[in-house]
């Protein structure tokens, strides 16, 4: 038989054990060619196609003599593909530790995988290589018990840690990537980068709170002290000290509508159920003068300097001047039910009204600079429900938030430059009293039912920061702490809160002291030139 028949006749047996249609594989084409290339015997040719007909992998074989055999197959064969994937699996080097593990696997063992190794022949460049390798193996277990201190500690699967903490950084170091110290805080939210308590800080007893939507039964002065209205009676509480002292009590069906201190001083204003604003000095516990002009109570008030305006049920805005005998400047007729909102603009420029009629209205100082027009410079009408809840922006003076009831339930930003509608945003429930922050860009509301929480906005995003829970009946009021860091809610429940929401961040503070620091130091610098 010529060696070109035997060549084509076993391409046919090749064909007919099971070749795919397609290109011929590449150890095929490697076959061939080695074939048509070389003069070999029939019977090495006939082992090696024997050898290669078949698609599995045919694993080495360690009996001693055969090895020659062995690498032979192995060099011949051809993995099978796995089907739908690769034909091998590639572990993730960088996740495993392979020092490590071939150190724990050795050490429980006892390398037995060497002493396998040993039992079979191995010329003397074997020998050499095993004992470099076993030089090499034995430096590399120290190094790792020494540096890694392998141990108790290799269970948890550490190779490096420090044995004490880390050093904190000096107080000058400014660290490039804002790490988040962890420090031990209440009950409190994330918000942003800085942290919310979200209980109130102390609870104090407000027995026969009224609860009235359209009241406005408590504020706080910039002497730290808090007034406010209990039934027929109105008391005075020193937040620094704690004091309680009452101021005057009314008689029977008689009882105080609205409270508002001047913006310095202890001198607070109060509206009674009978139509009169008083004017009481509360260093002295003494009454000052009664100014009268209203036919209904006095629910709301708001101080302009020496100007005090008020609201009252029978829908009229009156400007007082307390400096003068004939203290009614002018009389606003711009509501047609009770008025129960009453704010100032931060810049005095602007004065805000709500009423019971739905209606916001916003008043432009008057030309002479005492009090307003006495025509409305706008009338907002898209509440749904009375609004009691007005609060000035202090970074946006044109800027004013209003809220409605519980028919409305809704935040309104306008801009009183041009009478727009900015913002609006469903709160979900009854709108009782909204607060600007000092320090951050947020807002706080107060609400009614369902949840009776207070909840604090980013602003102007209106991003719900977090919610205040405590009270067990709608909040009816707030108040803000002279420094801006706490506000004080009164509840229907009869009890004041107190909330510690807006305390300034102390790095920021730092931060401003330095800037004025380095001032001062430029300012000496230029003075001794």
């Amino acid at each position: 038989m010529s060696q070109f028949n035997f060549v084509s006749d076993l391409q046919n047996a090749l064909i007919m054990d099971g070749e795919t249609r397609g290109p011929a594989p590449r150890w095929k084409k490697k076959l061939e060619a080695s074939l048509n290339g070389s003069v070999n015997t029939t019977r090495s040719v006939l082992s090696v196609s024997y050898n290669t007909s078949f698609s599995g992998v045919q694993a080495p074989t360690k009996t001693p003599g055969k090895s020659g055999d062995a690498k032979a197959k192995k060099s011949t064969t051809t993995p099978s593909k796995t089907p739908g994937g690769g034909d091998r699996f590639i572990p993730n080097r960088a996740a495993t530790n392979f020092e490590l593990a071939h150190f724990l696997v050795n050490k429980e063992t006892g390398d037995k995988s060497d002493e396998e190794n040993d039992q079979l022949p191995t010329s003397s460049n074997s020998n050499e290589n095993n004992v470099q390798a076993s030089a090499h193996k034995g430096e590399r277990q120290k190094l790792i018990a020494e540096v890694a201190q392998v141990g108790e500690s290799s269970k948890s699967g550490r190779i490096l840690c420090y044995q004490n903490k880390a050093p904190a950084a000096p107080e000058s170091h400014t660290n490039p990537l804002k790490v988040v110290y962890s420090l031990k805080t209440p009950i409190s939210t994330k918000s942003g980068s800085r942290y919310i308590p979200t209980t109130s800080e102390r609870i104090l007893d407000a027995p026969d709170f009224i609860n009235d939507y359209y009241l406005n039964l408590m504020d706080w002065s910039g002497d730290n002290i808090v007034a406010v209205a209990l039934g027929n009676c109105v008391y005075l509480w020193n937040a620094a000290s704690g004091n309680i002292e009452q101021l005057t009590e009314y008689e029977e069906g008689d009882y105080a509508c609205a409270l508002s201190w001047i913006q310095e001083g202890q001198i607070l204003a109060i509206g009674n159920s009978t139509g009169a604003v008083e004017l009481w000095d509360c260093s002295k516990v003494k009454r000052l003068r009664v100014m009268d002009g209203h036919s209904a109570r006095v629910g709301s008030l708001a101080w302009n300097s020496y100007l005090v305006s008020s609201g009252s049920r029978d829908g009229t805005i009156i400007h007082h001047d307390v400096r003068s005998r004939e203290h009614k400047v002018s009389s606003l007729n711009g509501h047609a039910q009770e008025v129960c909102g009453l704010k100032w603009s931060t810049d005095f420029k602007y004065l805000a009204s709500g009423g019971n009629d739905n209606l916001v209205n916003v008043w432009s100082l008057a030309g002479n600079g005492v009090g307003t027009a006495t025509e409305p410079l706008h009338k907002f009408n898209e509440h749904q429900a009375a609004v009691r809840a007005l609060a000035w922006c202090p970074w946006q003076p044109n800027t004013l938030a209003s809220g409605g009831g519980t028919a409305d339930r809704c935040i309104k930003f306008w801009n009183v430059c041009n009478g727009s509608l900015i913002k609006s945003v469903d709160s979900k429930s009854q709108v009782c009293s909204l607060l600007f922050s000092r320090h951050y860009k947020e807002l706080i509301s107060a609400h009614g039912f369902a949840n009776n929480q207070l909840t604090i906005w980013k602003y102007p995003s209106m991003i719900k920061q977090a919610d205040l829970t405590g009270h067990t009946s709608r909040v009816l009021q707030m108040a803000m702490s002279p420094d801006g860091s706490t506000v004080i809610s009164a509840g229907a429940d009869e009890t004041l809160r107190l909330w510690n929401c807006f305390a300034p961040d102390p790095m920021a503070a730092k931060k401003v002291a330095n800037v004025n620091s380095n001032a001062k130091k430029s300012v000496f610098r230029q003075s001794i030139r």
